[in-house]
């Protein structure tokens, strides 16, 4: 295992990390029983964002506790887990308006997204699986003091078939990530590194599934020849 990434030695992509500098902190919050050792990307963002905070864990009693310092929480905005209504507010991918938007407890959009959004200091994200990210949306109630912001995704996830869904517009943590800063107005080159990082890691895992298959298909011609 390395010890800096986590992964297993044939899937390390830590040659791959640069250090994405970003204006905005990003918070991740994990499940400690997140369960995707090998594409879980949440440790592999964080390494490329020196402007972040990975937390392991079910429960934080504030914001401040779980960020490491004071800070306002009408300043941050959590990745909602909630679609939102539909709304001509609301920006769909292609399109040229912000692919994040700020919705109320209704899942209404907000107005002067702008404006709203561009007084964000950082941004939380949940990392586990679905019924994980719930857990820990419900047992962190000072969750509810943030802005809630939905991400329309502007492309894909790169997991394909190497990884199930439970709803076909859902990103991995580290592209959630990518697209979420690009929308809060950072560098087209942080999307960029870390979809490039994380693109290597997916890599990884095919060159690594076809040679287990190969593996088992020779074993099995072998084992079929007659002595």
């Amino acid at each position: 295992m390395c010890e800096n990434c986590g992964k297993t030695l044939d899937l390390c992509v830590c040659s791959d990390i640069t250090e994405l500098a970003t204006r905005l902190h990003v918070l991740i919050l994990q499940h400690p029983q997140e369960p995707d050792k090998d594409l879980g990307s949440a440790r592999l963002a964080h390494l490329c964002l020196p402007n972040s905070t990975l937390k392991v864990g079910l429960s934080w009693p504030n914001l401040k506790k779980a960020l490491g310092r004071e800070s306002s929480p009408t300043r941050w905005a959590v990745l909602y887990l909630g679609a939102g209504k539909k709304s001509a507010d609301r920006p769909g991918p292609n399109k040229d308006s912000s692919a994040l938007t700020l919705v109320n407890k209704q899942g209404v959009p907000l107005p002067n997204q702008k404006e709203l959004l561009a007084e964000l200091e950082g941004i939380v994200i949940l990392d586990g699986t679905w019924s994980q990210a719930k857990t820990l949306w419900w047992r962190n109630a000072w969750l509810l003091k943030l802005r809630r912001a939905i991400l329309t995704p502007q492309k894909p996830s790169l997991y394909r078939e190497l990884r199930k869904e439970p709803r076909k517009e859902c990103l991995s943590t580290i592209e959630s990530i990518a697209q979420s800063l690009s929308a809060l107005g950072e560098d087209e080159k942080i999307e960029k590194g870390l979809t490039e990082v994380f693109k290597k890691l997916l890599d990884k895992q095919r060159q690594r599934l076809s040679a287990r298959r190969n593996s088992n298909r020779s074993s099995a011609q072998t084992s079929t020849k007659p002595d």
